[in-house]
Formats: C-alpha cells, structure tokens, sequence
C-alpha cells in the first residue's frame, strides 16, 4: 500500500531514536536500509524491488497488515542544481515550523522537488520577463486540465533551467513549495520471522522526459539514493485498523493481490507458518510476464510445496494474446472460492483500488450470483453487507 498523508514532523536534528519516545509520524525513527534487491527479471517492463529496513533498536513494534510510514529525501542532484542556477546559499537558516534549519535542509528533506505547485508557477508568471511567456504561462494556469498535462513528469529543475533570468529568495521558495508527504508501504514480513526488520515490495517509478531521467519521490529515494547502512530514513509503524489475520488459527484465508499488492499476503504467509496456525491458504497472484515480473517466485512455489500455501492461482496478463487478470482466475475456480467462502473463509484484496479492486469486488458478487444461486440484489447484499460490514470477512487494502 502506497498512501500520502500529512507532513509535519521536526528537523532531524530534534528526532529522537525512540530510546525515550514512542515512535510515531511526528517522531520518526532515523531507519537504514540493509537489503536493496530487484524482484523483477531482466527484459521486465517494471521494477520492483525488495527492500529490508533495519529497525534494530528502535522500539517500533509492528503486525502483519500494517504499514511502514517513509519520509523521502528529494534526488540530491536536483537540490545542488537548484543551489547552483538560482545562486542561494545552502547554509543559509529560514523559518520552518517554528525553527531555524538549513536551506539545504529544508529543500531536501521538507519539500517535494520532484512536482511543482500551481503557487509556484503563479509566482513564476509574474516574475517573467518575457510578455509572450507570461501571457502563455497565466493561460495554461487558468485551465485545470491544460496545467495538469503541463506539469506531467516535470520538476522544479525544469523551470530554473527554462527561466534562468528568474530568481527565487529563499523566504520565496519557502512559502512557494509543496510540503513533503510521508508514503505508506504495506509491510512484507512478519514480526515472528524478522523482529529487527521491516521488508517492502517497492514498484519504482521511474521514466525519461526532456534527455533526463525521473523517479518517483519515495520510490526513487529507497531505490536509488539513500545508502545502505546509513541511517537517514525516518520511519514510523502505521497500524492497519481492519487488515489483519482472523484471531482463529483454524481459519481459512483468501488473500488476492496483484503485483505489489503480495506485500501483505508474504507477511501473513511468513506469520501464520511461524506461529503454526492450521488454516488453509489460498493466494491469487497476477503480473505481467511469468519469466520476469513472478514476485517473490521462489518463495511462494516452497511454501506451496510444504504446504504453508494451499493453493497458489497466477495471472500473467501479458503471456498469451489475450489479458487474463485474478478475476479471470477467480471466476475459473469459482465453485471451490465459493464453497471456501461458504465455510467461512476471510477474503482478503491489496493493490490498485482503481481497476482490480472493482473488478475483483464484481466477480465476488458474479460468483455469488451464479454459482450461489442468488438474485443479483441478493449477491450485492451478500458481498456487499453480509461479508462486508456484518461477518467482516471481505477486508481491503487499497490504493
């Protein structure tokens, strides 16, 4: 899972280590990353990666279901760049929450570089010289869909190297530029398993745009800049409220998540195994190729064949002329979900809320039309009500 949420935490010079202080979103344990591997093979069209954060130490306590709260850095290329075309002085100290920090500070750790705001450009328009420029600048600003596409892909390097006449005060930028947000990742390990560790399964963002390459701000940040064994990530646990394992041990779990939508469901897997819970396991896994993009592979297909995971269903869309996706699986087997789901199996979903999670929420209500002899009203109560809202036994986390 993959969430912004408000920033507000102080300069990490005032972070304490959680020796004294419970960890939180306002006061972040100072993380090192010991693991950086990518999980996709080479020819993938993506790059996900499994990254291992060391909280050795720290006090954070977690449960499978969670999420690890991130704070980003910006790329440090992008702040000396910035240093350099508009001439400010990195040591300079400005005002930020009640304190006196670093510029260099505050424009790596405390704003995001990587999009630009509309009160920036706004600022920008006026300080163009150009009469032309201007006019087409405050025209793109007062048309909402013609401003996005403007933006796509762009970063605030962008516009200093477009408009190097232009120069920004430091008090300027300050009041100018977006607030760094904390991500949230679902955590991919169970506490049982790895107490000193919280595992991520991060899709990296990353693309080309004007001869210059672009990376997500968090993803970009665990997979490319921060450093192995240093320890300048701020990091805190964001407990699930309702996306964890069933208290019985006996249960049995349906867990449905597409690509980085597994993170969860390797930390139940791991977690139910360590503690010898007896309920079966079924997971429904999809990607695009099964030759690069089968996350986590090698452990799945070990769990599958000691029996941790009872019964392991792939989707690899993009192997055969036609897109099959988990919901495809899921109708495929649609008599055995349904007599799981009958015998009072948890049916769990992680990943995109945009497309899979609808898709798949419709075929739960399409099986329990046609394969459980219901009305379509009656399907849509069922999934939608009684599995909902009453049993809690349909839990989502997605984003």
């Amino acid at each position: 899972m993959i969430l912004l949420i408000p920033f507000s935490f102080m300069t990490d010079a005032k972070t304490e280590q959680g020796k004294n202080n419970i960890i939180s979103r306002n006061n972040p344990y100072l993380a090192s990353i010991r693991e950086n591997i990518l999980l996709t093979k080479e020819g993938s069209e993506k790059e996900t990666r499994h990254i291992v954060i060391d909280i050795k130490g720290s006090g954070i306590t977690y449960q499978v279901g969670d999420s690890l709260g991130v704070f980003p850095s910006n790329p440090p290329y992008i702040v000396e760049k910035i240093f350099q075309l508009q001439s400010l002085d990195p040591e300079e100290l400005v005002n930020y929450q009640n304190t006196k920090i670093s510029l260099r500070e505050f424009l790596s750790k405390h704003v995001v570089l990587t999009r630009v705001t509309k009160k920036f450009l706004q600022l920008l328009s006026q300080k163009i010289s150009s009469a032309s420029q201007r006019k087409r600048l405050e025209e793109i600003l007062g048309q909402e869909k013609e401003l996005e596409a403007y933006l796509w892909g762009k970063d605030y390097l962008d516009f200093f190297e477009e408009y190097p006449e232009v120069s920004f005060s430091s008090n300027e930028l300050v009041a100018s530029l977006g607030r760094m947000v904390p991500r949230l990742y679902s955590i991919a390990s169970s506490p049982l398993m790895f107490p000193d560790e919280v595992h991520l399964t991060v899709a990296v963002i990353r693309f080309k745009l004007s001869g210059r390459m672009r990376y997500g701000n968090a993803t970009g940040f665990l997979s490319r800049f921060a450093k192995i064994g240093i320890k300048e990530i701020p990091v805190y646990n964001q407990p699930a409220k309702h996306f964890h394992l069933p208290e019985d041990p006996s249960a049995n779990i349906i867990m449905i998540g597409p690509g980085t939508g597994i993170a969860p469901f390797r930390a139940f897997l791991q977690h139910r195994m360590m503690a010898g819970h007896w309920g079966k396991n079924w997971l429904f896994f999809g990607e695009q190729h099964q030759s690069t993009d089968f996350l986590y592979k090698e452990e799945l297909l070990d769990w599958l064949k000691k029996g941790v995971l009872t019964k392991l269903d792939t989707a690899f869309s993009r192997d055969q002329s036609y897109k099959i996706y988990v919901q495809h699986r899921m109708k495929e087997s649609a008599a055995e979900l349904w007599h799981w789901i009958q015998n009072g199996a948890y049916i769990y979903v992680c990943g995109d809320a945009k497309h899979m999670a609808k898709d798949v929420h419709q075929s739960l209500i399409d099986i329990a039309r046609d394969t459980g002899g219901m009305s379509q009203e009656e399907a849509q109560h069922y999934v939608n009500v009684v599995l909902s809202k009453e049993q809690k036994r349909y839990r989502k986390d997605v984003y």
